[in-house]
């Protein structure tokens, strides 16, 4: 039988691999190359299943790659918490493949050329993956700046001047962000001498507390940025909604959540005693608010469900910043929950602008009567990501809650108010797209738009461009099973809110535990030396 470790760098290595292939194939054979990249993911997404059980059952699962021994080699380790990301961007990055299938497939490949889209899109999942099992910082580096690279090429496709201009301010923060990491993984490695975590998390232990903190800071600045946190988000709501609809979704559910990954990470295994958690709730009380209010202030549904990506991401840096077990499993909760909304809201959305031609909520009305079934797969994430009871939306922030009402800090208590008051804001911001888009008289809506008023036979489902209407386009079946998959899996997430949020629970008390972690990577090691340099023993 196959071992668990031996699964554990096959998230990344197949789809770099089934990526090779599609820049052989080019644009010949177009069903094979579709099929490689969906059989490429769902093997990914099979093996991740597999490593999130194990590493539950039997505690972190490690590879040591290259025949090199840790601290020296590359480590690629899947705990509970890494694993479960794995899984669920698996999940996500497999179901907005099959929809950017659908689509490509209706339009001819016009909007997400085929040569292009695939290959890149493999190569995006693999540096996701690459970053969530990363055991040292330098190869959490490499995973981020693959991301980079291929989201690059994915949010410029087609090469329009909108996308070009969104595209060009994404690099730009981007390799900002890199720069920051890049310069802080030299300064750690000069006070330490390894970038190796588990031993990492050792070492620091023994440096003086200014130096401690200068590196933790630097670090935080540089995930805050790419995790979108305030005031480091002002670039994503100018970015992501320009691009396709199936880039702006698996940007919008995973990318931020890879920046959150990594301060989570950190701050438990590298920085444990807390000492900027003050920064980090007002930080997280900022990015809520803040972020609502600009997401209140939107017309355009892309903008709009931008900026509660945005405003969401404070969330999780609530619960980081608590660093308490109910805090930190109410943040992996709420990761993953997130995650999955988020994505499915984007694709709904792409499906409104098919259906409606925009996704302006001042131009399009009437969708409930004109497409009933993107009206309740709009309704439903929209529904959970305000929280309503009994969604996991709902149960992700009373967990939130719950852990800032035990820590009793007057700061504490304002961020439990704060994420109430941003919870009650985000139910309002879907319910005024809700009430416009698809509730709203398609009249109503050409009268709103300043288009001339038409007399005659009822319009539904109607957008005015230039006085005209047109009409509801088909919706290609593939585009609706992906995104109805997704809506079913955030519905399961629910009914199954008792197991996950216990094996958030468990991947909490892992996190608490660095010896777990260092011990896992110390076993891999063939020569007894080599683990004993990973313990920090001499």
């Amino acid at each position: 039988m196959i071992s668990a470790e031996v699964l554990v760098p096959l998230p990344v290595i197949l789809p770099l691999f089934a990526a090779g292939m599609k820049f052989s194939l080019g644009t010949r054979l177009p069903r094979i190359n579709r099929g490689i990249s969906v059989v490429t993911l769902s093997a990914v997404l099979v093996i991740a299943v597999i490593l999130l059980f194990a590493a539950d059952r039997n505690g972190p699962q490690v590879a040591s790659m290259g025949g090199w021994d840790p601290p020296l080699g590359i480590v690629l380790v899947a705990d509970r918490l890494s694993a479960l990301m794995l899984a669920i961007s698996a999940s996500v990055t497999l179901c907005v493949l099959i929809y950017s299938i659908g689509q490509g497939t209706a339009d001819d490949e016009r909007g997400l050329p085929l040569a292009v889209f695939h290959p890149t899109y493999l190569v995006l999942a693999a540096g996701i993956s690459n970053a969530f099992l990363a055991g040292d910082l330098f190869n959490l580096y490499v995973g981020f700046e693959i991301l980079l690279v291929s989201s690059y090429v994915l949010i410029t496709l087609g090469g329009t001047a909108s996308r070009i201009r969104s595209g060009t301010t994404y690099v730009i923060v981007s390799l900002l962000s890199s720069l920051l990491f890049l310069a802080s993984i030299g300064l750690v490695y000069g006070a330490t001498g390894t970038l190796n975590l588990a031993q990492m998390s050792v070492r620091l232990d023994g440096l003086d507390d200014n130096v401690l903190l200068v590196l933790q800071l630097m670090l935080l600045l540089a995930f805050g940025i790419k995790a979108a946190v305030f005031p480091m988000s002002a670039w994503l709501p100018d970015s992501y909604p320009t691009a396709p609809a199936p880039v702006t979704a698996v940007f919008a559910g995973l990318l931020t959540k890879v920046g959150i990954y990594a301060v989570i990470r950190t701050e438990t295994l590298l920085f444990p005693d807390g000492r900027v958690a003050p920064v980090l709730m007002v930080l997280a009380l900022l990015t809520m608010v803040i972020g609502i209010l600009g997401a209140v202030a939107q017309t355009d549904i892309k903008r709009m469900l931008s900026f509660t990506l945005v405003s969401h991401i404070g969330y999780m840096v609530f619960g980081v910043a608590l660093g308490s077990q109910l805090g930190l499993a109410g943040a992996i909760f709420y990761a993953i929950h997130h995650i999955t909304i988020q994505t499915t809201l984007f694709l709904t959305t792409g499906m409104i602008e098919r259906v409606a031609g925009s996704t302006s909520s001042e131009r399009v009305g009437g969708l409930a009567r004109s497409a009933p079934l993107v009206a309740v797969l709009f309704f439903l994430p929209a529904m959970n990501l305000a929280g309503i009871p009994p969604f996991s939306g709902f149960l992700g922030k009373l967990a939130l809650v719950q852990a800032g009402a035990q820590d009793g800090d007057a700061l504490a208590w304002l961020l439990v108010f704060g994420s109430v008051a941003t919870s009650l804001l985000t139910l309002y911001a879907v319910a005024k797209v809700w009430s416009r888009v698809f509730w709203r008289s398609p009249r109503v809506a050409m009268q709103a738009d300043g288009a001339e008023h038409h007399h005659g036979d009822e319009v539904r489902g109607a957008t005015i461009s230039g006085g005209r209407i047109s009409r509801s386009a088909s919706m290609p079946k593939l585009m609706v099973g992906a995104t109805s998959a997704l809506v079913v899996l955030g519905l399961t997430f629910t009914v199954i809110a008792g197991p996950l949020m216990a094996y958030s629970d468990r991947a909490a008390i892992e996190l608490a535990d660095r010896d777990s972690y260092v011990d896992a990577v110390a076993a891999v090691a063939v020569n007894p030396e080599n683990a004993e340099r990973v313990k920090g023993l001499r």
